[in-house]
């Protein structure tokens, strides 16, 4: 397998109305960068026309490709899916709705150029710059749900559910190797395991725009990703040093 440069994962349930979008402004700033470059369309066992419209720009595109799952498997299967088909030299995963433009890719490949592993996208530093709020109803309930992470899990990141976070390729196939949950909370998960293996993580301020559809359920997703970070320890047989 030949190795690109830049590998981007992009999970998608449900996403024809947004993903055309997406995928056109994706490749027309990785063709003015000139990054050599693979696109990764993870299906999670969409019922609309998502595949349709991948399918579309895979025609005229030989560096993207879609996975299917046969059936909704959740966000944190799907990403693993895509992390390991990757070959890129970094391996970015970004939400199907590009919440977060793709030309903050370089504030995260910064520091990954100056010696870190992992660097993830912030939406609650003070340099971060959140265009289009999320209801304050679901902030607030972000907020609870960093202040269980750090209660249950790692500690140090104020902002573990950005779905946009940049790993060196061998970081991020020993972590997904490694990767247990399907859910949301795999977020938490790989950080958690990232930590067990040493490696240097930097959380970075992007900018970023709320997205007004979401299949994140304030009261169903809520408490199953809360239970998954209850399971995270468990799961894995080391613990943190």
């Amino acid at each position: 397998m030949e190795e690109k440069y830049l590998s981007i994962i992009i999970p998608a349930y449900n996403e024809e109305k947004r993903l055309g979008k997406t995928l056109e402004t994706i490749l027309n700033y990785l063709k003015k960068k000139g990054y050599s470059y693979e696109i990764i369309i993870v299906n999670d066992g969409s019922t609309d026309g998502t595949v349709d419209i991948a399918q579309e720009f895979i025609k005229f595109d030989s560096n993207m490709k879609i996975i299917n799952n046969d059936k909704n498997m959740g966000k944190g299967y799907s990403v693993k899916r895509g992390v390991l088909e990757a070959s890129g030299e970094y391996i970015l995963f970004t939400d199907s709705d590009l919440s977060t433009p793709i030309e903050e890719f370089k504030k995260l490949l910064t520091p990954l150029e100056s010696g870190y592993d992992i660097a993830i996208g912030s939406r609650s530093m003070k340099e971060s710059n959140v265009v289009v709020h999320q209801p304050f109803y679901r902030e607030i309930m972000g907020k609870i749900f960093n202040k269980l992470v750090k209660a249950f899990v790692v500690k140090g990141f104020i902002d573990t559910q950005c779905g946009f976070k940049l790993f060196k390729k061998d970081a991020a196939k020993n972590i997904f190797n490694n990767q247990k949950l399907n859910g949301f909370s795999f977020d938490v998960e790989i950080l958690y395991l990232a930590i067990k293996d040493n490696l240097k993580i930097k959380e970075v301020p992007i900018k970023w725009f709320n997205s007004p559809k979401s299949h994140v359920s304030l009261v169903g997703s809520s408490y199953r990703m809360f239970m998954e970070l209850l399971k995270i320890k468990r799961i894995h047989s080391k613990t943190l040093q």
